[in-house]
């Protein structure tokens, strides 16, 4: 009997060895320079966006006659996102909690517009954060400010609603459930939600203190500066950005992030999400991204391509082909 029961505890002990932890929030604030190294080290990454948006076929999709049931996915292969970003040369994900349609794709108590609610059931961030840490992949959020669900909104345009305490009680799940979160990517289109700039990144540091922060637009604050459909270049050049980031007026940056969707610009459908089954043939060539790769290893930028996955939870098939051969690029060197 001791000699089965000591199997039993070895056995546990192995299977123990063998499942990743999720990492733990180092709550002791890192000198801003080493900080800064740290997210210039991560180089390049997956933008990951997939919510109401996927289904709609339009880039916003108005929210108020819609419940979670809107969102129709079918499966959720965070794996194969993971998998295909490792074979990229990627180091992170940056993927999307919430668009202006307040949809939320974490199992949030702060409304029932959320993904547990929907077909798919499941705490769709929860498992990315596995399979992050399974692939050895960082992981950085994208956060809607502003909410088509809270008073004032206008639903459908670039007017939100106010809502702070509902915007903090929010971005507090994300940042305690979670694990470590390298940067913000906070999204300005539609206001603030009624807590400012200043005030959203002391929230985030009172949960997490090294998590850097950016804006798309609207009052400059944080310690990142965001480029939109952006470009490589140093922090300041304020033509990097396809909207303007207002990179002169504010001396706080200590790192640049770009980003534009894998889809070129094409009629009808979406580009920052999946866009319609008719479009699964579009996708700028990887000679295009590998050279972005490479500005953004000059300037010491950050340069998150965007991909859509689509009704089925998986990114398109050339999506994948063209990210693998990036992927190839920057092995071989190619210059």
């Amino acid at each position: 009997m001791k000699i089965r029961i000591l199997a039993t505890y070895l056995i546990l002990g192995i299977i123990g060895a063998g499942c990743a932890s999720t990492p733990k929030i180092n709550m002791t604030k890192l000198p801003d320079e080493t900080r800064a190294e740290q997210i210039k080290d991560m180089k390049f990454g997956m933008f990951v966006c997939w919510s109401f948006s996927t289904f709609s076929g339009h880039e916003w999709t108005p929210t108020l006659d819609k419940d979670a049931s809107y969102f129709k996915a079918t499966g959720c292969d965070t794996d194969q996102w993971c998998e295909t970003a490792k074979a990229a040369g990627m180091n992170y994900i940056l993927f999307l909690t919430k668009h202006h349609d307040g949809f939320c794709l974490w199992d949030t108590a702060t409304t029932d517009k959320k993904v547990t609610n929907s077909k798919l059931g499941i705490d769709v961030l929860a498992k990315l954060r596995k399979s992050c840490d399974k692939y050895g992949l960082k992981l950085a959020l994208y956060f809607s400010e502003g909410d088509w669900n809270w008073p004032g909104a206008v639903d459908g345009k670039g007017t939100g609603g106010t809502n702070p305490e509902m915007k903090k009680a929010q971005l507090k799940e994300l940042l305690t459930q979670y694990g470590p979160i390298e940067f913000w990517w906070m999204d300005h289109a539609v206001g603030t939600g009624g807590l400012s700039h200043k005030e959203t990144v002391e929230w985030v540091h009172k949960f997490q203190p090294n998590s850097f922060v950016g804006f798309n637009s609207g009052q400059p604050a944080g310690r990142i500066v965001l480029r939109e459909r952006g470009r490589p270049g140093k922090i300041g050049d304020t033509s990097a950005s396809f909207y303007g980031s207002r990179e002169e007026q504010y001396k706080g940056y200590l790192a640049a992030e770009f980003t534009y969707p894998i889809l070129p610009k094409h009629k009808g459908g979406a580009g920052w999400f999946y866009s319609l089954p008719k479009h699964d043939s579009l996708c700028h060539p990887a000679d295009k991204l590998y050279n972005d790769y490479v500005g953004a290893l000059k300037y010491e930028n950050i340069f998150s391509i965007d991909v859509g996955p689509n009704y089925e939870g998986r990114l398109r098939d050339i999506d994948v082909k063209t990210l693998r051969q990036v992927g190839e690029m920057i092995k071989s060197g190619i210059n």
